[in-house]
């Protein structure tokens, strides 16, 4: 842990003992009694830290930091004080001085601070490795101990908190390795549990046409036509304006990424649902905002309904649909639909803003992380600015923050509303293709494929062959479909080894997995209101 420090204080010799404490613990202290001599030095050489007495005569501790950050910006400083004056400290602060410390300091104060500025990321990163070594054999226990969906919420969020741990301390790559090993393995796991209970969850849900048995208590997770009415109704009920914000392909990992920002104006209280199958915006979105499975909706609404063949896109009627939930609840209610798919949709939707405050319920809409998503597959620049899932969030981020969705966000707490932060599906990254063969009119889904004439290895995916039993559509009599699990990818042989190439590592949906399927669903309280 070596590194040159320089020491600047007025009463230097006194602190003698403290010098040879840090040269004990590997350090090299150089030291003088005067700012002036501390700027020569900073001039003339490198220091990975410097030390400041705040009171020295001539040229003063604040003065000195000024002129040091002025050469070397990017140097830290630790002031020290007697002083508690809080205008010296907002000096300091606001010339981002590293720490405070205010007098006496004792050896440890000093040391502390000295490895919390120049050794954290070092001590962070063989921490988290440390913990998460020591954490790999409860969390295989858990995934081998996976029995209910509860089992595999809690699962799936110890391993995002565990990725964004590792990936914020850059931990070493062998545990970044494990952790994506053991993440597969819970997919795995929770692949083969679906397979085993979606036709009775689908069955369970109190749906006009699919509806018949009736599991016990806790045995079925919400899944997304039962969104509105369980946290959206008991909130209108009360009296509550509520704004419903759907963030497109917004999986846990990304929301626990811009959930800082929200703290600040909101109190959260957070949970998982679950998506349906396929986990596709045509699907599962339209199934949120109905609250119908995609087979009701089509019988009940065809004209809102759009077919897999179809070039119309796939989310244009949701905003009907949303009526036609309400009609058939019964319920009045005055509300509003926006989807945002721009800077500029955005920025519009501000500026309109106060129109929305008279409404009961506000439906918003935001696409940009499925754009980003699709953009990384077909963008090589935005394919290597999202090299990885850590940088991914990253991208996710940066646009949330500087976007115009954070300033919603900040308006919509100073209104008092409660808010609900969800998504119709996650996204998985995938690497594994599998073959399968279809006739023309087979979807382009790479996680799913619906036709009548598929073939394919039945051991390498999750088949429907009565599609209207689960809920879904049949576009023709024979239709079946077929989801993907894991990170795999369905390709067609004609052409294969550029369909791998291209679509090798890109991210996907509409398949079953736990970054797909298990889905944030977050009720916010403006902190006003508390």
């Amino acid at each position: 842990m070596s590194a040159t420090i320089l020491w600047a204080d007025d009463e230097i010799d006194l602190l003698k003992p403290h010098i040879m404490f840090l040269r004990s613990k590997g350090y090299e202290p150089v030291t003088v009694n005067n700012g002036r001599d501390a700027l020569e030095l900073v001039e003339s050489r490198h220091f990975d830290l410097v030390i400041l007495d705040e009171n020295m005569p001539g040229i003063t501790g604040l003065e000195t930091l000024q002129r040091i950050k002025e050469i070397r910006p990017q140097t830290p400083v630790i002031m020290i004080t007697k002083s508690e004056e809080e205008n010296i400290m907002d000096q300091a602060v606001g010339n981002n001085i590293a720490d405070y410390l205010i007098k006496p300091v004792n050896p440890n104060q000093i040391l502390m601070s000295i490895k919390k500025n120049l050794h954290s990321e070092k001590l962070v990163s063989q921490t988290a490795a440390t913990n998460y070594q020591q954490e790999f054999g409860r969390l295989s226990m858990q995934i081998n101990d996976a029995r209910e969906i509860g089992d595999f919420y809690a699962l799936y969020e110890k391993l995002v908190s565990w990725e964004m741990r590792l990936a914020a301390a850059s931990a070493d790559a062998n545990m970044a390795d494990m952790l994506k090993m053991q993440k597969a393995e819970a997919d795995l796991a929770f692949y083969k549990y679906v397979k085993r209970h979606y036709e009775d969850w689908v069955k369970d849900l109190p749906s006009t046409l699919v509806a018949g048995k009736r599991l016990p208590e806790g045995e079925r997770p919400m899944m997304s036509p039962e969104v509105f009415a369980t946290k959206v109704f008991p909130l209108l009920d009360k009296g509550q304006k509520v704004f419903f914000i759907l963030i497109d392909n917004f999986r846990l990992d990304l929301w626990q990424t811009v959930k800082p920002m929200l703290s600040e104006y909101f109190t959260i209280e957070e949970n998982l649902y679950t998506s349906i199958l396929p986990t596709a915006t045509q699907y599962a979105r339209n199934a949120i905002f109905s609250g119908l499975m995609p087979v009701d909706i089509e019988r009940m609404f065809p004209h809102l309904w759009v077919d897999e063949e179809s070039e119309e896109g796939k989310n244009l009627n949701e905003g009907e649909l949303v009526q036609t939930l309400f009609e058939r609840y019964r319920r009045q209610c005055r509300f509003s639909y926006n989807k945002i798919n721009d800077s500029v949709g955005g920025e519009k939707l501000l500026r309109e803003f106060s129109n929305l405050e008279h409404n009961e319920l506000n439906i918003i809409v935001l696409n940009f992380i499925d754009m980003l998503s699709h953009a990384r597959t077909e963008s090589r620049m935005i394919r290597e600015l999202a090299r990885t899932d850590a940088a991914y969030r990253s991208l996710a981020e940066s646009w949330f923050r500087h976007s115009s969705a954070l300033e919603l966000f900040r308006r919509i707490a100073a209104t008092g509303a409660k808010v609900i932060v969800t998504t119709d599906h996650g996204t998985i990254r995938v690497d594994t293709p599998l073959k399968v063969v279809g006739d023309k009119n087979t979807n382009t889904n790479l996680r799913y494929k619906v036709g009548k004439n598929l073939s394919y290895n039945q051991k390498q995916v999750y088949e429907i062959k009565r599609p209207k039993e689960y809920g879904l559509p049949s576009p023709n009599v024979s239709s079946t479909y077929i989801f993907a699990g894991n990170s795999d990818f369905l390709a067609y042989p004609n052409n294969y080894n550029y369909y791998v190439q291209y679509y090798t590592d890109t991210f996907q949906h509409g398949g079953i997995s736990l970054e797909e399927m298990l889905i944030p669903l977050v009720t916010m309280t403006a902190k006003s209101e508390n």
